[in-house]
């Protein structure tokens, strides 16, 4: 089942470069402006032994990285702790969907006036993003514990940190890790898009911006192509890792493996 929707996914995405291979081979799209679907490809393979792109790419890597880390660090106990207090959650409800659907990117300019390291810049956007998917799935998966199991503990004698750990963080993880994994990606594009902004000493933004300056677009795709397998594979990781940990909240959901 898992092959034969890789393999869609691989024909559906063939079928694109053939169609854009074509346009651009018989006149439909400028070259000069949208290079062939194959020079972009040719160009992202080149990269991967492109020193200076790879460092780019580990600049990138890197702020990510940390930025989702400490979102999910800040945004889980904060989850949790709203999700455990109704009270707590319904004061609070108004500013987070006030503040949720701020754009990050929008932040960019002032954070930059605020912090005056690079890295710190684009570390605090992508926290602001990133912790916002990871916050609500944390308060939604303790909306979905079973109140049965929770009441069960309790007549049995357990108190509520017991509960909190026994019952409610563990029925709790799927939807946190589902968070988590739609955090990685908005984190990916704001990462990047901080460094098409913003600038800085590296990263796949700074390349493209780059490799715009020298009109080299066959390039600037190529880098383009790049942060889409990154976040790709960072994906198609994180969705293994849900399905194994969590192949119980799967067959209960009836999502086939």
């Amino acid at each position: 089942m898992i092959l034969s929707r890789v393999a869609r996914g691989a024909a559906g995405v063939a079928v694109l470069l053939v169609a854009a291979e074509v346009a651009g081979r018989t006149g439909l799209l400028d070259t000069q402006i949208m290079p062939l679907a194959s020079t972009v490809l040719a160009g992202a393979a080149g990269l991967a032994a492109d020193s200076e792109f790879l460092h780019d790419v580990s600049a990138t890597v890197e702020v990510w990285a940390e930025g989702l880390l400490l979102a999910t660090l800040l945004a889980v106990p904060a989850g949790v702790l709203l999700g455990s207090l109704p009270r707590a959650e319904t004061a609070l409800r108004p500013v987070i969907e006030f503040l949720r659907p701020i754009p990050s990117v929008a932040l960019i300019p002032l954070v930059a006036l605020i912090a005056a390291a690079d890295g710190t810049m684009k570390v605090t956007v992508i926290v602001y993003a990133a912790c916002w998917p990871v916050l609500v799935n944390t308060m939604y998966g303790l909306h979905d514990v079973d109140p049965v199991a929770k009441d069960t503990m309790r007549v049995f004698g357990f108190g509520r940190l017991a509960v909190l750990l026994r019952v409610t963080l563990p029925s709790a993880a799927p939807f946190v890790l589902t968070g988590v994994r739609l955090a990685a990606s908005v984190a990916l594009v704001v990462a990047i898009s901080a460094e098409l902004l913003a600038g800085g000493e590296g990263g796949i933004g700074v390349y493209i911006v780059r490799a715009g300056s020298g009109y080299r677009i066959d390039l600037m795709l190529a880098a383009t192509v790049w942060a889409g397998l990154i976040g790709l594979v960072v994906n198609a990781l994180l969705v293994r890792a849900e399905r194994g940990l969590f192949r119980w909240h799967a067959a209960r959901a009836g999502v086939t493996q």
